[in-house]
């Protein structure tokens, strides 16, 4: 049986280009990302033909729009702009799965470790918020989780398969 979890590169891939825009500009704003940052910096500047110091030069707008049109980050990186763009633009939506699957959470944030959803209420919880936000914040926030933690949410797949969304229809 083959894989179908897709790599977090693929997923930052088949985001939107709002949805990457937002991304990156979470992610050039967050305090917490100086080393990957770093690395954001020396990824524009060899991509662009940039210097790095012209880069680091660049008000966080433009240096969201640069790293927004790279398509192809590094899996490290592009693991930690979607972590950060969900911890910025999506603890609404974070919060309401959770809520919806009855695990206890901060502001979408869970509070415990190893806590495993029960598979029966993945798909209401799914369906709870697919009536409540964007399909595609939806289709990525429960993606990211899957890719992030097979073991955990990998009851998500089959409910990801079914959407017929850009972002679960690239995963193969």
């Amino acid at each position: 049986m083959t894989d179908t979890t897709p790599s977090v590169t693929r997923l930052w891939k088949t985001m939107t280009p709002a949805q990457r825009l937002a991304a990156a500009d979470a992610f050039w704003r967050d305090e917490d990302a100086t080393d990957d940052q770093i690395q954001a910096v020396m990824l524009i500047a060899q991509q662009k033909k940039f210097r790095p110091k012209s880069v680091i030069a660049l008000d966080v707008e433009r240096r969201a729009r640069q790293l927004a049109t790279i398509v192809n980050l590094p899996e490290g990186l592009a693991a930690r702009v979607l972590i950060v763009y969900h911890l910025a633009r999506q603890r609404p939506l974070m919060g309401a799965f959770l809520d919806a699957l009855g695990i206890a959470h901060e502001d979408g944030l869970i509070q415990e470790e190893n806590v495993k959803p029960d598979d029966a209420k993945l798909e209401p919880a799914a369906a709870k918020i697919r009536a409540e936000f964007p399909a595609e914040d939806v289709s990525l926030y429960l993606s990211t989780l899957l890719v992030q933690d097979p073991e955990t949410w990998g009851g998500l797949r089959e409910i990801l398969n079914s959407l017929q969304s850009p972002v679960s229809s690239r995963q193969s």
